[in-house]
């Protein structure tokens, strides 16, 4: 027999609607006046509530921006993943997931500006994310690991980019990381300590192409910002060794829609 799963109690229930609430009520803050700005007191005037009962669920500033900063790592990471596993279903090499990983990120910071200012904008000044939002900032980094393994697995990874010495360049926890993904057990040693680091510059070359659109950088330079982009990732990938068939990829969209 299998045991009943508890149900919520009418008080759980309650939190956790009031939960909902809250965060609805801080992201609305966060569109409209930004997040060093946020405060409780605002929030609960919002939600017609007393301080002293938010302070109650959420103790301080810090820690409101904190869930915000967990929701947002957990937004993007779930639609990294998305688009990691579409991508993979469709049958698309390392290097095109690679790509429609990308795409996805940038489609949700258009979507999402306020979420992705918070988590990867100009840091707040005098806030400093806890360990417990470490989880959710890894969930983009490991799609991204996944894809240099899996093609340096299969055999399809040609970095064009300069010969390295891994040793040195990251540190001991993001080679520990990389240990926990799918296909790592396939390199040899040297392979695996290449991965992670190829990984990273795959991340930042993501965001630098992401932030130069949103911030405006690229304001009177692209004529299709979403080929722009397209081009900056494809061409910092062929550096890590990820040859995106750019040619194939427009054309599928052309006849996609």
């Amino acid at each position: 027999m299998t045991s009943a799963v508890p149900r919520p109690t009418p008080r759980e229930r309650a939190r956790a609607e009031l939960m909902r609430d809250l965060l609805a009520a801080a992201r609305a803050r966060l569109v409209a006046e930004g997040a060093g700005a946020l405060s409780l007191r605002a929030v609960a005037r919002d939600l017609g509530l007393a301080s002293s009962a938010v302070y109650r669920y959420v103790p301080s500033r810090d820690a409101l921006l904190t869930l915000l900063v967990a929701e947002s790592y957990d937004a993007v990471g779930q639609v990294c993943e998305d688009a990691a596993a579409a991508s993979r279903a469709a049958g698309h090499a390392p290097a095109r997931r690679w790509l429609e990983v990308a795409r996805a990120v940038r489609a949700w910071a258009l979507a999402d500006r306020h979420a992705y200012e918070l988590i990867y904008g100009t840091p707040l000044p005098g806030y400093a994310a806890p360990p417990d939002t470490v989880a959710p900032a890894l969930r983009v980094w490991a799609v991204l690991v996944d894809v240099v393994v899996d093609a340096a697995a299969d055999g399809s990874l040609r970095p064009g980019g300069p010969d390295f010495d891994p040793d040195g360049v990251v540190t001991a926890a993001v080679h520990a990381f990389g240990a926990e993904r799918g296909a790592w057990a396939e390199l040899d040693d040297v392979q695996r300590r290449r991965a992670a680091v190829r990984s990273l510059t795959l991340f930042c070359s993501m965001l630098g192409a992401v932030s130069a659109e949103l911030f405006g950088h690229l304001r009177g330079v692209h004529q299709d910002a979403g080929r722009t982009f397209d081009v900056t990732v494809a061409t910092a990938a062929a550096g890590v060794g990820l040859h995106v068939d750019l040619a194939a990829a427009w054309a599928e969209a052309a006849t996609t829609g």
